[in-house]
């Protein structure tokens, strides 16, 4: 009868080896799908319990979500938002900096967003609303009250507190690519005013987060949408998001009046047919005071032939210089105020600048204008106003 006989320690390692190399990648893929589900779970809790993932991929220096929308809600069935989705991405990619994470810091080296999609709201009253499920907090009873709910949701939601003992984080840039962004402008006529931005890139560099501290550079481009002709929008400069320091050039060209006419003209006054408006404007924010010398265009302007006044002006006048061989109507103005002050108001200090300097293109006097229009001369400014509005202005 023959002995059974063990094989040598030198057979028997590579097949423990090699069950342990296949427990190991066993572990590892489980571990790998708890983390997806666990990061799409804490995806979907920062953006809400409505948001919608179509797709999480872990890499090994990045992390990819496809198909995000944050749909905006409804009532009853009825619409409480002008548009369909607060917000969309295609593609967002999220690089993380590995050696942050052995010195406890959170720092992202960077954050792309591709084919997005943002809609933004102004109030009547001039608030200006963006993501609010994510930037303003609601107050949530055991018992709900529903005067009191439909009293918050008309009252200013006040923006979430960072919690001052909470992790910081920095982002080292972001990046918004082939994007759009619909707003909706309630502040001038009962039935929002849509203005859409498409073919949109952003940039931001270095976001310290949430103290907001430290000097960013910031860089958009896009085209304004218009209806006989597109215009194109480009801001670029530094902004210190904490003290509200800002270098910033803004500039306008090409963008169609006929789609800011809401802001420009009364329903009484004349209307405008078409027109071009260029505007550049660098604007300086130190220690509070704003100082911002701009130039604005108005290009092949044609009015209707209804009402008396266009922007507070004549419409005889205003007429008169552009059948004088002038097709545009020059304007200088100079931005100037402490924004820190309750009573500054952006809206006005372009409305008046921009009124002066247009009656000083059209050789008019101010006080002669006044006497000849009566209350009409309060209306100068219509155009500073739409801009201040534009620009965030209250």
């Amino acid at each position: 009868m023959s002995e059974r006989t063990s094989s040598p320690p030198s057979r028997r390692w590579p097949k423990i080896l090699g069950i342990s190399l296949v427990l190991l990648l066993l572990v590892v893929v489980i571990a790998f799908q708890v983390a997806v589900r666990v990061l799409k779970g804490e995806v979907i809790a920062a953006l809400g319990a409505e948001a919608e993932i179509r797709e999480l991929k872990i890499g090994l220096t990045s992390v990819e979500v496809i198909g995000i929308r944050l749909p905006a809600p409804k009532t009853e069935g009825k619409a409480v938002w002008p548009a369909g989705d607060f917000l969309r991405a295609e593609r967002l990619v999220i690089t993380p900096s590995l050696a942050s994470l052995l010195s406890g810091r959170i720092v992202l080296k960077n954050i792309r967003v591709e084919g997005a999609y943002l809609s933004l709201l102004r109030e009547r009253d001039g608030r200006l609303r963006l993501l609010p499920t994510l930037t303003e907090r609601t107050v949530t009873t055991r018992r709900p009250d529903p005067a009191r709910s439909a009293a918050l949701r008309r009252s200013h939601s006040q923006p979430c507190a960072a919690d001052a003992g909470g992790q910081k984080l920095e982002i080292e840039r972001i990046e918004i690519v082939e994007s759009s962004i619909d707003f909706f402008d309630a502040s001038v006529r009962r039935t929002p005013i849509k203005i859409t931005l498409e073919d949109l890139n952003f940039s931001l560099d270095r976001l310290r987060l949430p103290e907001l501290t430290g000097e960013s550079r910031l860089k958009l481009t896009g085209t304004l949408k218009g209806r006989a002709q597109d215009g194109k929008i480009s801001v670029e400069g530094k902004i210190e998001l904490a003290s509200k320091d800002s270098d910033i050039q803004t500039r306008l060209q090409g963008v169609d009046l006929t789609v800011l006419q809401a802001y420009l003209v009364k329903a009484s006054d004349v209307g405008i047919r078409s027109g071009l408006l260029d505007m550049e404007v660098h604007s300086v924010v130190k220690k509070g005071h704003l100082h911002g010398p701009g130039a604005l265009s108005l290009r092949r302007l044609e009015l209707s032939n209804n009402g008396n006044a266009f922007m507070g002006m004549p419409r005889n006048l205003v007429v008169a210089v552009l059948k004088g061989g002038k097709d545009r109507i020059d304007v200088k103005f100079i931005l100037s105020g402490n924004v820190d002050n309750p009573g500054f108001s952006l809206n006005e200090s372009i409305a008046r600048e921009i009124g002066i300097g247009l009656m000083g293109a059209l050789g008019i006097n101010a006080g002669s204008l006044a006497k000849g229009l009566g209350n009409a001369g309060k209306d100068i400014g219509k155009l500073g106003e739409s801009l201040g509005k534009m620009l965030g202005g209250q």
